[in-house]
């Protein structure tokens, strides 16, 4: 009767399903007639004997290879047969969609050129760049072009952050960290784990853990020596956001910066008669002081000096403030109100 399509074939021929060798007690390496892709896709036989994959002998492609020479009996004694075979490999359409649930790539993979790199063999990831491998920190590499960049989005409630860990549990998980809080809409830089530089909304910039204190004295020192450097005592704390303050008389820098330091010292009963009065601001570097002549003609019940600077210290200086009488009677006091006598200061930079 008629049919539709080609005309059937007279014959068909199949693949062989078996191969046969001869062993000769030298010979490892066989060729198969058909590739396979694993040493379980074929059974093998030598002398009756059901060889073990993997142990026994190993395929790669169409290369059959023996641990040990198979024996030089008469006849065919190595048998094969093809369990699975490689027919062939497909590739995927350069011009089609490709839809996956998942993928694994063991060499580099490339979109459109330039737009994503993932360089398998350094570990290097590009994006606009085909070539991460060109800078110096080159894990992950964003070429922004003119006016370009990297968003991170979040909600308007949210916080958003660039994290620099060094562990994987508690802060080590964001020891260096640079975060957004859109709630506020502040800006905060921190390290080793904590917050040190925010600015809010207004643009207002805050640091509380830059140095910054201010003491003042609540005690009279009565009497001080005469000729000699006498140490301020400043014992009362109004504020020491770093604590380098010890709480007495001395700051410590933590740092080696520039610092403002200023100091203001209350004297009562200044005697006219001495040749000077100084007042000082002692660092381990240097000391700043002003001086001043009590020649007024009598002993003044009150008098007050300053002195402000911007000293350079060292991480670990100190600073401290002195007072001098040069001669006289020893009559004169420090007064211990702190409206008049006081310590502070701060790291410029």
């Amino acid at each position: 009767m008629p049919y539709i399509g080609n005309t059937a074939a007279n014959r068909f021929v199949a693949s062989k399903a078996a191969t046969q060798f001869s062993g000769d007690g030298s010979t490892t390496a066989f060729t198969l007639d058909h590739s396979v892709g694993a040493d379980e896709d074929i059974l093998v036989s030598v002398d009756g004997v059901i060889q073990e994959p993997s142990v026994a002998y190993a395929v790669s492609g169409t290369t059959l290879t023996f641990t040990a020479a198979p024996s030089s009996n008469s006849g065919n004694n190595i048998f094969v047969y093809y369990l699975f075979r490689t027919v062939a490999t497909v590739d995927h359409p350069s011009t089609s969609a490709l839809s996956a649930t998942s993928g694994t790539f063991s060499t580099d993979l490339t979109v459109d050129t330039d737009t994503l790199k993932v360089d398998a063999t350094n570990d290097l990831v590009g994006i606009n760049t085909a070539t991460p491998s060109d800078m110096y920190y080159n894990e992950l590499v964003v070429n922004s072009g003119d006016e370009g960049g990297i968003t991170i989005l979040d909600t308007s409630s949210g916080q958003s952050a660039l994290a620099f860990a060094d562990g994987t549990s508690g802060n080590a998980r964001y020891r260096g960290r640079i975060l957004y809080d859109h709630s506020t809409d502040s800006l905060s830089i921190g390290t080793a784990g904590e917050q040190y530089w925010t600015m809010d909304s207004a643009h207002i910039i805050t640091t509380p853990k830059q140095p910054a204190f201010l003491a003042t004295a609540s005690t009279n020192q009565n009497n001080f020596g005469v000729g000699s450097d006498v140490t301020v005592n400043f014992g009362t704390e109004v504020f020491d956001q770093n604590a380098d303050y010890n709480g007495t008389t001395t700051f410590t820098a933590p740092v080696t910066g520039k610092y403002h330091l200023s100091t203001s010292v209350g004297l009562l009963n200044i005697d006219s008669a001495s040749s000077y009065y100084i007042i000082k601001i002692l660092t381990s570097n240097r000391t700043y002081l002003q001086i001043v002549d009590p020649d007024f003609g009598q002993d003044n019940a009150y008098f007050s000096m300053s002195l402000t600077v911007v000293a350079d210290m060292d991480a670990s200086d100190t600073a401290a403030v002195k007072v001098v009488q040069g001669s006289g009677a020893t009559q004169t006091d420090i007064e211990g109100n702190g409206a008049y006598t006081n310590f502070s200061g701060a790291l410029l930079c």
